[in-house]
């Protein structure tokens, strides 16, 4: 046996849409527990929406289901008949589809053979006139349609997104497994492209499974939610008996079960109590910018940071946290707008960062803060090569010296507990955890004013966010001012003093930690109201 699933067992599943039944699926990633037990229950013909922060575990069940994992424990149920699902093969095999936060369009081809492309049974040998004829039929089916003829590199995110979808209808899926569709669609082609599945549902032609953050999408169109969190099922209900509350109760915890992450008691030591730490270090007015589409992401956003206090910027992903870093780090241009520090323009230059001690620790440091292939002595100096210490010679020193270099990284590595402690190992063999203290190592090894940290724990084991979370409050304690954007609540709500939450490219909810209420924020998250 080959392990993939016998002809004869996808003949034996009924016709029309799938019911789905997961009983008990886990699945772990080393130390990470992704899915602990988690059950699911999806009737035939429905329309299914899957909830929680992110993190949660949403994409790593429906891989699961898909055939892109397999689960460590537990079962799936398809009509009531357990299935045995191997690889996306076996899913496809039992009518299952999956459309992707990412698109896997082949740009280079027009639409028509992109959705011949997709087909699972492709001959070697195309009739490609019969097969265009039942393509022209197929679209005519459809309530929204996309030019065959057309190049896929022409065509908007919106509409590459459509044929995402479509390539799975295409194929007759019974099941249509959705990892959050309408994250690159506007608001009327979400409901363009819902509206549709969800007629589909009505017609029993089709179960859709959901995963989606905004509750506008909820409430408009599924009949179910099954709410996940940290890995663990939270609860599930039905629709409309179900409301927006309960739901973001369900994917926010109850506040007082939540788990605290701790470190240390917040003192003021001496040297920031001789500072202002009311200074206000950061200030944004009006700040526009876009992504990597072109499509407004940052839209009219204002900001203030104080020095000696950490704000957090809470948000679901996508909603323009990503960008804003990306333009206080002068990786991206704002379109419009203002950004001050210590009350003088900022355009983020290596001049104006040096000169405001402005640092960072950005998300995946080391495809984003690092050089992968020098050592980690190297990225150490990348902030200072050209100064003393690092640099040598008569009075401000002209030439880099690798021995400073590389005793001041010793330094460094010994405060901050890189491991292994060998500052010529290339920075790519180090752990995710090292990677990030030795980066942190770096932006913290000088005096620092202001700090732009994005998902700084992603990924690390409990030891390792601990200390990162320490370090990051030593520096405010030192009477930094940092801005913190997160996309894991429990974090903000343990490390911040003050939250704001960003929801399609605006700042919507802002409030003092001490004060926050996770449901309210859960709202906002998902662009509703509190």
């Amino acid at each position: 046996m080959d392990g993939r699933l016998p002809d004869h067992a996808a003949s034996l599943m009924p016709d029309g849409p799938l019911s789905i039944q997961a009983i008990e699926i886990s699945k772990r990633f080393g130390d990470i527990h992704a899915l602990d037990q988690v059950s699911l229950q999806v009737d035939a013909a429905s329309f299914h929406c899957l909830l929680g922060e992110n993190g949660a575990g949403k994409s790593t069940l429906v891989k699961c289901l898909a055939g892109f994992y397999r689960q460590d424990g537990g079962s799936f149920l398809l009509a009531g008949r357990e299935q045995d699902i191997r690889s996306p093969r076996d899913a496809h095999k039992l009518g299952i589809g999956m459309v992707y936060q990412h698109f896997t369009v082949a740009s280079g081809m027009t639409v028509a053979e992109n959705l011949m492309l997709a087909r699972d049974d492709l001959p070697w040998l195309l009739n490609l006139a019969r097969e265009h004829q039942a393509l022209q039929s197929f679209m005519a089916d459809m309530s929204f349609r996309l030019d065959l003829s057309a190049r896929v590199a022409d065509l908007s995110a919106g509409e590459k997104q459509k044929l995402e979808i479509l390539k799975q209808l295409y194929q007759k899926r019974r099941l249509l497994i959705l990892d959050e569709p309408t994250s690159v669609l506007t608001p009327a082609e979400a409901d363009e492209v819902l509206g549709m599945l969800h007629q589909l549902t009505r017609q029993r032609k089709l179960t859709v499974l959901m995963i989606t953050h905004k509750f506008r999408e909820v409430t408009a169109y599924a009949d179910a939610v099954t709410v996940l969190r940290r890995g663990r099922l939270a609860g599930t209900g039905r629709l409309p008996e179900t409301g927006t509350d309960e739901m973001a109760s369900m994917m926010m915890g109850n506040p007082e079960n939540r788990p605290v992450q701790t470190g240390p008691e917040r003192t003021i030591p001496a040297k920031a109590q001789s500072m202002n730490l009311a200074a206000e270090r950061l200030i944004i007015r009006g700040l526009h910018g876009s992504n990597d589409r072109g499509v407004p992401a940052v839209t009219d956003l204002d900001l203030v940071v104080r020095s000696g206090e950490m704000i957090g910027v809470a948000g679901v992903s996508g909603n323009g946290q990503k960008e804003l870093v990306e333009i206080l780090l002068g990786q991206r241009d704002a379109s419009a707008g203002e950004i001050l520090v210590d009350g003088l323009p900022y355009r983020a230059t290596r001049h104006e960062m040096r000169l405001h001690g402005v640092y960072s620790l950005p998300e995946e440091p080391l495809r984003n803060a690092c050089v992968s292939s020098m050592t980690v002595a190297e990225n150490m100096a990348l902030r200072n090569f050209d100064q003393v210490p690092v640099t040598a010679g008569w009075k401000t020193g002209w030439f880099l010296s690798r021995r400073r270099m590389v005793a001041r990284s010793r330094s460094l590595i010994a405060e901050f507990g890189v491991r292994p402690p060998d500052p010529m190992l290339p920075i790519d063999g180090l752990s995710g955890g090292n990677v990030q203290r030795a980066v942190l190592a770096r932006e913290l090894g000088q005096p620092v004013n202001l700090l732009i940290v994005a998902n700084p724990v992603f990924g690390l084991d409990f030891a390792a966010a601990a200390a990162i979370h320490q370090r990051l409050q030593m520096a405010r304690e030192a009477g930094a001012a940092i801005l913190l954007v997160s996309e894991d609540l429990d974090e903000l709500l343990a490390l911040t003093d003050r939250l704001v939450v960003m929801s399609a490219g605006r700042i919507v909810h802002a409030v003092a930690t001490a004060d926050a209420d996770p449901v309210a924020i859960g709202h906002h998250m998902a662009g509703g109201h509190a």
